[in-house]
């Protein structure tokens, strides 16, 4: 089980974020950044499975700064709340948040840091990599924003997944990544959908969840530890 502990930004903001420790000294970091849904259920679990294979886990509460202590399911009532908050946040002010959760990762002393993200926090992951100094990779799940962000430059290695059948992502915006960013390995998982690593939504796709999670952790062992 982890703790939640809290973070400021630059411009000081205070945030709460969860803490998930492995139970032997740390083979590295991962900031784990949220959907759309906030540190729920399904970000506190994947983070407590990171601590599991080792390494020292963080989730900020990226909606924070529109409203503490948000957290939602997946129904269409949760769905349009949480866009709405998602709506109240920028970029800018996000990437304040990233800073701060990895200067406070880089100052546990515990090796490299990382980040992987999904939905959302897929987006903030590879503007992560091409704004953090320092940082050792990045993985994006289904990051929405990333096709219009594409002729950015990370600064650390990255690798992208999405799915085929994304609604939200379609495959020729999925190719403007591809087509641009060809030195990072990108994956398009057949017949999934937006959000098919979490098991606790309908568009669950065990398959390519499990596949994906593989070549991830394969990922995170090259380039974190």
């Amino acid at each position: 089980m982890g703790k939640n502990i809290t973070l400021k930004a630059s411009d000081g903001h205070e945030f709460q974020a969860y803490r998930a420790e492995p139970a032997g000294p740390p083979k590295g970091c991962l900031i784990v950044l949220q959907e759309i849904f906030g540190v729920n259920h399904h970000i506190r679990a994947v983070a407590d499975r990171a601590a599991a294979s080792g390494y020292l886990a963080v989730a900020p509460a990226m909606q924070d700064r529109a409203e503490r202590d948000f957290e939602s399911g997946y129904e269409a009532s949760d769905i349009e709340k949480a866009r709405a908050l998602r709506g109240k946040v920028t970029n800018e002010d996000s990437l304040k948040d990233l800073k701060a959760t990895f200067e406070y990762l880089k100052a546990q002393n515990a090796g490299k840091v990382g980040v992987v993200g999904y939905c959302w926090g897929g987006s903030l992951a590879w503007l992560a990599a091409t704004e953090i100094d320092g940082l050792a990779a990045a993985i994006s799940y289904y990051g929405g924003e990333v096709p219009n962000n594409a002729d950015k430059k990370s600064k650390c290695p990255v690798m992208f997944h999405f799915g085929e059948k994304d609604m939200s992502i379609p495959l020729e915006k999925v190719e403007i990544v591809k087509q641009k960013q060809p030195e990072h390995p990108l994956f398009v998982y057949k017949d999934a959908g937006h959000g098919f690593t979490c098991d606790e939504r309908a568009s669950f796709h065990p398959a390519s969840s499990e596949l994906s999670l593989g070549r991830t952790r394969e990922f995170v062992t090259k380039h974190i530890g």
